[in-house]
């Protein structure tokens, strides 16, 4: 047996190298994403890890001739001649002029559901009963190269902050946020939950390396079905330590925001121009006080019931108030009623009636909540006997507290809602890669 190098040679030339190559024989490996038959020659179209890669099939170019297992969605190896193609637009484009087909696997079925075109046209349930074929679509793969670039963005900007990715237990002693909405696991004759926030951990790790974050799922045992919830969703968290203000959060959170969005527009610019994307400028993100916000709303619209927190239309009038005032599609809303946020969360110091915490409304939607933290262990204590809690359910939690903290605070942010907002859906789980709700654990 031969020794393992660690090295894989590239055996399939990836389609940004063929304008090096011109008049030369290359390989590409992919799937046969549609065949267009004109009789005497034939447009195969071979789908790359990212690329739609046009081939040209014709008796002229060689000898090989195609046979009857060369049909859409095989596996294949496809050796040509790379020549310049022509366009409409002019742009530069480059095809294959076809000199042989191995066939590497065969589909023992017809897909249920078209693929080959430029949209999936199906209902959402469709789309997502067979989400492993329709992923396929060069516009639905897109939507999670998208995705990809978000968390890259986050994780690439967090890291070069000096911030420490970390990795939470998802199966946890209580609920992070409290509340019932959490799902009960039978674990080992104990009663535990899966996780709603990576919160608790993340403030214990606060003393240790300062600055941590974590992209994982969390689940929420909530019975909405609407087209912005998920029981199963990504969490991009962080929290840090030593902050002067809460409004230290916001600050990473709108440099963050900022690397991220131009990382979609500079490496996944085919992905936005593929889907239209309108990627959002961002210089500075404008704040305004939750009390002023919400008197702003009851001015503005009717039926206004919810004094605590707002409601969908309210978050879609402020985005379109930030637009047209800030030009910016992004809000802070901040210290929101202490009654509607977590037991961790620090009340402000001059008015106990509101505390030291955010959101952030997307375009009129809500993607992330904030704020600081109570570091101070009998005022963490007091706080909970306060809400009718037992501390002494929470003494491993409270060994935070009580072996000293610094100040510090962090934040969530929902990707599939960023995914969601970003690219214009009406649902969530079309920003969802497998989604998981209260009638959908499959496929």
């Amino acid at each position: 047996m031969e020794d393992m190098t660690g090295v894989v040679p590239v055996t399939s030339m990836p389609y940004a190298e063929f304008k090096n190559h011109v008049g030369e024989q290359v390989t590409i490996k992919g799937a046969i994403h549609n065949i267009r038959d004109m009789s005497d020659f034939a447009f195969i179209i071979v789908r790359t890890a990212r690329e739609l890669v046009q081939c040209v099939y014709s008796p002229e170019f060689s000898d090989y001739r195609l046979t009857p297992d060369v049909v859409e969605q095989c596996a294949a190896k496809v050796t040509g001649k790379v020549v310049p193609s022509e366009t409409r637009d002019g742009s530069e484009r480059f095809e294959l002029q076809i000199s042989n087909i191995e066939i590497l696997s065969t589909p023992a079925a017809i897909p249920p559901v078209v693929i080959s075109k430029k949209q999936v046209t199906c209902d959402l349930s469709t789309l997502l009963d067979y989400r492993p074929v329709t992923l396929r679509n060069p516009k639905e793969r897109a939507i999670f190269k998208i995705q990809e670039g978000i968390q890259r963005g986050f994780r690439e900007y967090l890291t070069s902050q000096n911030f420490t990715e970390v990795h939470t237990p998802k199966i946890n002693f209580a609920g992070a946020e409290g509340g019932t909405n959490v799902f009960k696991l039978d674990y080992f004759d104990k009663t535990v939950y899966l996780a709603q926030s990576p919160q608790l951990y993340k403030q214990a790790l606060v003393p240790v390396y300062e600055r941590v974050f974590e992209i994982a799922p969390v689940f929420r045992a909530e019975h909405h079905d609407t087209s912005r919830h998920l029981n199963e969703y990504i969490s991009m968290d962080f929290e840090m330590g030593f902050i002067d203000s809460f409004t230290d959060i916001m600050n990473m959170e709108t440099g963050a925001l900022k690397y991220i969005m131009n990382l979609l527009k500079t490496e996944y610019a085919a992905e936005v121009e593929l889907l239209k994307v309108d990627v959002p400028e961002i210089t500075t993100i404008p704040c305004i006080r939750f009390k002023d916000a919400k008197e702003m709303c009851v001015k503005k619209l009717k039926n206004i019931t919810d004094m605590k927190d707002f409601e969908p239309e309210e978050e879609a009038f402020l985005g379109k108030w930030a637009k047209k005032q800030f030009n910016s599609d992004f809000l802070f809303v901040t210290h929101y009623l202490s009654s509607k946020r977590p037991f961790y969360t620090m009340d402000d110091p001059e008015d106990p009636e509101v505390t030291l915490s955010f959101d952030l409304l997307f375009r009129g939607l809500e993607i992330t909540s904030g704020g600081q933290r109570i570091h101070d262990y009998n005022m963490q204590v007091e706080k909970m006997k306060k809400l009718g809690m037992n501390p002494e359910e929470f003494d491993t939690y409270l060994m935070l507290h009580k072996y000293g903290a610094p100040p510090h605070g962090g934040l969530g942010i929902g990707l599939e809602r960023v995914t969601m907002h970003l690219l214009g859906f009406k649902n969530v789980r079309y920003a969802a890669m497998f989604p998981r709700d209260i009638n959908r654990v499959t496929p």
